[in-house]
């Protein structure tokens, strides 16, 4: 059965066991599962990635229909799932075990996916699809959060923050508890304020960085690259900010061909871009076709599984991606 996000706080989930969460809002998707799901579902969690189980799967079937793995009511967790684990969970769900519930989470499924529509169509199963947060979501999400904490922010510095917040609701979420903290005596906030107390993922030489690779600066590019000493934590917090960026400009070119006028679009564009970056942006959008930007965002995805995965190779997946996908790839339309 599919249930929109709006729609899970009205109905009663505990009278089901079995469930998928996909799209790329991670924070949402981890929102959900520790809001709506771990209250109603079994205590003791095990959490596993799909590779995991596929690398062993006799086994994993074997313990759980036996049972022997089961001492007690357990919850799996099961991350990065695609169709290739599809007749596995089938078969596990058609034993109806009574002891345990299964949550999925995947990223993008296409209508077509196997694991989508079975989870759609059978009655025992819940598919909750989860889209990714945009301007209006995050601006709900801060006005609830200064409503509830009695605090005072002029929509200038609400706008800050989500475009600082790069689409990414854990981000905003921490920078907001910080909030909190700081303004314990102090109800109205500086902009100023603001900018020194946040700092979500706005590093400026990972924004910089980012924003000429994408404009094809390769001098600039190779530049901030040799002067800078990225972590793993840094990479993946570039890498996030590749997704923003690219998801924006994907907007952008989508835009476009409703109104030719560029400067108008990224103009009128929410949250909105700030007149240093417009320039960039405009050039960027010159560069990058649509479908081009489409495979770009896939590959950043794959990046981000491959740094978590190989966190000591990090900086060189990182360089081989900005050297190899941005600044060599024939991007023009």
């Amino acid at each position: 059965m599919i249930f929109k996000t709006f729609e899970l706080k009205n109905i009663k989930l505990n009278s089901y066991r079995f469930f998928l969460i996909y799209g790329n809002n991670k924070g949402f998707v981890e929102e959900i599962i520790e809001n709506n799901l771990k209250p109603i579902l079994f205590e003791n969690i095990y959490n596993y990635d799909e590779n995991e189980i596929l690398q062993n799967s006799d086994n994993f079937e074997e313990d759980i229909l036996s049972r022997s793995f089961f001492d007690d009511k357990k919850l799996i967790i099961i991350s990065r799932v695609t169709d290739k684990i599809f007749k596995i969970i089938e078969e596990i769900i058609s034993k109806d075990i009574k002891d345990i519930s299964i949550i999925l989470k995947a990223s993008t499924l296409e209508k077509k996916s196997k694991l989508r529509n079975f989870f759609e169509k059978q009655n025992e199963t819940v598919c909750i699809p989860v889209y990714e947060d945009n301007y209006q979501t995050l601006n709900v999400i801060i006005k609830d959060f200064l409503n509830k904490n009695k605090i005072i922010l002029s929509q200038q510095i609400i706008n800050i923050m989500i475009e600082r917040a790069k689409g990414d609701r854990i981000n905003l979420k921490n920078e907001l508890n910080k909030l909190q903290y700081f303004s314990t005596n102090k109800k109205k906030i500086e902009i100023k304020e603001i900018l020194n107390l946040t700092n979500l993922a706005e590093n400026y030489n990972i924004s910089e960085l980012v924003d000429n690779s994408l404009a094809q600066n390769k001098k600039k590019t190779l530049y901030i690259l040799n002067e800078n000493n990225f972590a793993s934590d840094d990479c993946i917090q570039i890498v996030r900010t590749y997704l923003f960026k690219l998801k924006r400009l994907l907007n952008i070119k989508s835009e476009t061909t409703k109104n030719n006028n560029i400067e108008q679009v990224i103009s009128s564009y929410k949250p909105p871009i700030f007149w240093k970056e417009k320039d960039i942006v405009k050039q960027q959008a010159k560069i990058w076709n649509f479908e081009k930007i489409k495979d770009l965002i896939m590959d950043t995805n794959e990046l981000e599984y491959q740094i978590k995965k190989n966190p000591n190779a990090s900086t060189l997946l990182l360089t081989n991606f900005i050297l190899e996908k941005t600044l060599e790839t024939n991007s023009s339309l």
